[in-house]
């Protein structure tokens, strides 16, 4: 579960390499964001080798969507868990596109269900 305050590792080569977010989008009080949501994010820290040719700089505020979360999710078939070791999300621009242009590990299958479908192509692979 993703809320405002928590810290995330960008899994993308656009330049960042954590943020924090600040805004959790879709609905009026909504306090916690899971695996498909967008959360607005500020940049706190940038990869070192990409300082010089990065998009976007230290204290940037952009649009992310969550991939991984630490917390344990329930499948849609109701008889699976999944889990990730920590809370990775993916930068996107105002119109829903990816920042990077390549994704460093696998996606949950269930992104494909979103509108988010282009970002399952460029990952590595596809978890159950």
């Amino acid at each position: 579960m993703i809320q405002v305050g928590s810290y995330l590792n960008v899994i993308d080569n656009c330049g960042a390499q954590e943020v924090c977010c600040i805004k959790v989008s879709k609905g009026y009080r909504r306090r916690y964001a899971f695996i498909g949501d967008v959360v607005t994010v500020s940049i706190k820290s940038i990869r070192r080798s990409k300082r010089s040719t990065a998009r976007i700089k230290k204290g940037d505020i952009v649009k992310a969507l969550v991939v991984r979360i630490k917390a344990i999710t329930l499948r849609k078939n109701f008889n699976e868990y999944i889990r990730f070791p920590r809370n990775d999300v993916l930068l996107i621009n105002k119109q829903n596109k990816l920042i990077g242009t390549r994704i460093f590990g696998g996606m949950p299958k269930f992104i494909r269900s979103t509108k988010f479908l282009r970002l399952t192509s460029l990952s590595a692979g596809i978890l159950k």
